[in-house]
């Protein structure tokens, strides 16, 4: 399949675009806010039809859910709004071939899901992220050094954005620094969208690149398991593979698909918050200047302000249990609803001037790490972190940093910018 050319002209009405069309997310950045403004002014949501894709059958359509009261609403309802038949992370239906890689707790139910999460939560308690808290500074600081001895003109995405989290999950982990690179490597692919960089236009294969890759990083933290099953460390991977909560252990299965949540949520989602704030400095030189008055004081408010506007995680889709009505609208029993947090946190409802970079807004109640319910984000405490610390770190050091023009990833999932160019 080839991508289609980007929108056909200006958006005014909502029959101007298509979600599910591969072009909507070709158009500026200023075309799809105003598409969501559009979509958030009427009294029902839009119901789409699904995008035809090889790897699974055309479903029967979605509502789009693009205000932040209705997301909250059907994330409290859990019970109605599932994650686990057919998936949250896919419009489509997940075949079944796939849930031995993908099937990690982020699509599942109750009573699995919490079972899943008590055993892995332990690790990602603030007490626990509390213990990290050295290593990530640390982190941070030698990527900056590294960043000034390479000097202006690289990639920031790739020298600095990416590198922190993909340092700590595969610390965390035990993943050896040698196999980072395949780690980085393999999230691209399972994340890349319609982009054709990562053999997003060909659909005949992306399936089978989606399995490849999925297979390939389950494979290497369960042979790394089995190692840690016989000479237990003090990493993630031998706490995991050694636990016993309650009479309960996980599955070599479900490490394997524990860990490809981890490494694909952990790291990339955090890689895009950070290179989303550096753009968003860079266009506000006004709140770059304000940070530098009070750079410990700020990060907390700026932290949540970038997550807010980066919304790395444009969606998550749920599938209806049963009949809900929800702000004058009935949905059905086995239809999908799709909650794009990135329109819930632009909603003019709740946030005032919302297209506004304030790292003072308070209060800031976004959706960026999901919204309430079973399925909040369990490495919020450590993406935080991560944030926080990367830019106090920039800005203390390199205080004059800013960035290129973003080149974006053709995705309507994740909200990813590949490419941007530091200047200091």
């Amino acid at each position: 399949m080839s991508v289609s050319p980007a929108g056909s002209g200006p958006i005014t009405s909502v029959d101007d675009f298509d979600l599910s069309d591969t072009s909507f997310w070709l158009r500026p950045m200023a075309e799809r806010e105003e598409a969501f403004r559009l979509l958030r002014l009427r009294d029902r949501p839009v119901f789409y039809a699904e995008a035809e894709v090889t790897y699974a059958p055309t479903g029967p359509g979605y509502h789009a859910l693009v205000r932040h009261a209705d997301i909250l609403e059907a994330s409290r309802h859990p019970d109605a709004f599932c994650s686990g038949d057919g998936g949250a992370t896919n419009i489509p239906d997940m075949p079944a071939e796939f849930a031995e890689y993908f099937g990690s707790m982020i699509n599942m139910d109750d009573p699995r899901h919490a079972r899943l999460r008590r055993i892995v939560s332990r690790a990602f308690t603030p007490k626990m992220i509390k213990q990290f808290e050295a290593d990530v500074d640390a982190a941070a600081v030698r990527i900056v050094d590294d960043l000034l001895r390479t000097g202006p003109g690289c990639d920031f995405v790739t020298e600095v954005a990416a590198k922190l989290p993909l340092k700590i999950i595969c610390d965390m982990m035990g993943i050896p620094e040698k196999d980072y690179g395949h780690v980085y490597d393999r999230t691209n692919v399972i994340l890349g969208g319609f982009d054709p960089e990562f053999g997003g236009d060909d659909l005949l294969t992306v399936g089978e690149r989606l399995l490849t890759a999925g297979m390939e990083l389950q494979q290497l933290v369960q042979d790394l398991a089995a190692r840690r099953a016989e000479q237990p460390t003090d990493d993630l991977t031998s706490a995991l593979v050694n636990a016993n909560i309650d009479g309960e252990r996980l599955t070599m299965q479900e490490l394997g698909s524990f860990f490809i949540l981890l490494v694909v949520a952990g790291n990339e989602t955090t890689r895009n918050a950070i290179s989303h704030g550096m753009r968003l400095l860079t266009e506000n030189p006004d709140q770059r200047d304000l940070w530098l008055t009070d750079i410990d004081g700020h990060t907390p408010r700026a932290v949540e302000e970038i997550v807010r506007l980066a919304s790395p995680v444009n969606y998550m889709r749920r599938k209806l249990t049963r009949d809900f009505e929800m702000n004058g609208t009935l949905y059905r029993k086995g239809e999908k609803a799709v909650l794009f947090y990135w329109s819930a946190n632009r909603d003019e409802r709740v946030f005032a001037d919302p297209g506004r970079f304030d790292i003072t807004r308070d209060p800031n109640p976004h959706v960026g790490f999901g919204g309430p319910g079973p399925h909040f984000c369990l490495g919020a405490h450590l993406a935080r972190r991560e944030i926080g610390v990367m830019f106090r770190e920039l800005l203390r050091r390199v205080p004059q940093l800013e960035v290129g023009t973003p080149e974006r990833l053709l995705s309507g999932f994740i909200n990813g910018i590949k490419r941007e160019t530091a200047e200091f």
